[in-house]
């Protein structure tokens, strides 16, 4: 497809008041986006604000709860009034929640297929109209590695951006000669500060240790700056797949060629992780988690603390 000059548009980037989408909202406005964030934690927006009217004036920071009925179409008639239609859809919004599966219940899976597949499908048949009847716009999915590679103590997630891909994917087919773009975004792990927000069940203080590790580390994760900008010019290009990281480059390829072995990998990794424990924790805050490490952790995650400061993840330092 032809390349989009995203300059006076209009851009909504959920979960936009911390993390990546803060960071792809910031980069949205650097080339000229009027940029809507959502997010339900209204501190969060008044930073988030506060850093878009540094690069903007066309910005709005708009409290919502997606998983709440009928809000994604709200939010996008909030948006239209305040900015106009809605060029470009970043479905980013996401919960992260550790724990084996012994550990976990029901809600736990229904929060994350709320969060990450129900309401990015409401909010994609609300803005699709209108984009249909100009005859351009821009849909741009954050999936995970964890859809084609299911990563162990993250069912809840992996299964929810599995399906949030397949509907990106789908859709790319079902609007071919729209002229509404579809970019599907794979990450790996990245240096956004989510291991402060992601929620950890079982042992959380041994869940969190192993899972903020992984975020930070040098030669597994990317950093989130670099990350957004490659997702904005994926965007602009109208590209149809985006993974991103090289370790997640290789799993997705060893998953395809080798799926047995992947799975025993996997499950293999899976065993080393901490057991459910004897009185397990539930939804445990990675903030409220890390003050129960030792001194070690700390020491190993501060590549992703220093990320955390910089994207506005609660609890972290100097957010």
């Amino acid at each position: 497809m032809a390349r989009v000059d995203l300059a006076g548009r209009t851009a909504l980037v959920t979960g936009g008041s911390r993390g990546l989408g803060l960071l792809i909202a910031e980069e949205l406005a650097r080339r000229g986006c009027r940029v809507a964030v959502c997010a339900r934690d209204r501190q969060q927006l008044l930073v988030a604000e506060r850093r878009l009217a540094e690069l903007t004036t066309g910005f709005a920071a708009l409290e919502c709860d997606l998983t709440a009925p009928g809000a994604p179409r709200d939010l996008v008639e909030r948006v239209t009034a305040r900015l106009g239609p809605i060029d470009l859809l970043v479905n980013n919004a996401g919960v992260i929640q550790v724990g084996p599966l012994a550990a976990l219940d029901e809600d736990d899976f229904r929060t994350a297929w709320d969060t990450m597949v129900r309401a990015p499908l409401e909010l994609i048949l609300a803005v699709l109209p209108g984009m249909r009847e100009r005859g351009t716009g821009s849909l741009v999915t954050i999936a995970s590695i964890g859809g084609p590679v299911p990563a162990p103590h993250l069912l809840p997630y992996d299964t929810a951006k599995a399906a949030l891909a397949a509907l990106s994917r789908g859709l790319r087919v079902e609007l071919s000669g729209t002229g509404v773009q579809v970019t599907t975004v794979t990450p790996g792990l990245m240096r956004t500060g989510s291991h402060l927000a992601a929620r950890f069940s079982g042992r959380a203080r041994h869940e969190y240790s192993w899972f903020a590790t992984a975020s930070g580390a040098p030669l597994l994760s990317m950093d989130a700056g670099r990350a957004a900008r490659r997702i904005v010019r994926a965007a602009e290009s109208g590209r149809a797949e985006l993974t991103l990281t090289p370790a997640a480059k290789l799993a997705t390829r060893l998953q395809g060629v080798a799926p047995a072995t992947t799975g025993r990998l996997l499950a293999f990794a899976g065993r080393l992780l901490p057991g459910p424990g004897p009185d397990p924790d539930h939804n445990c805050p990675g903030h409220e988690a890390a003050r129960r490490t030792g001194r070690l952790v700390p020491a190993l995650t501060t590549l992703a603390d220093r990320a955390a400061g910089r994207t506005n993840e609660p609890g972290a330092q100097g957010s």
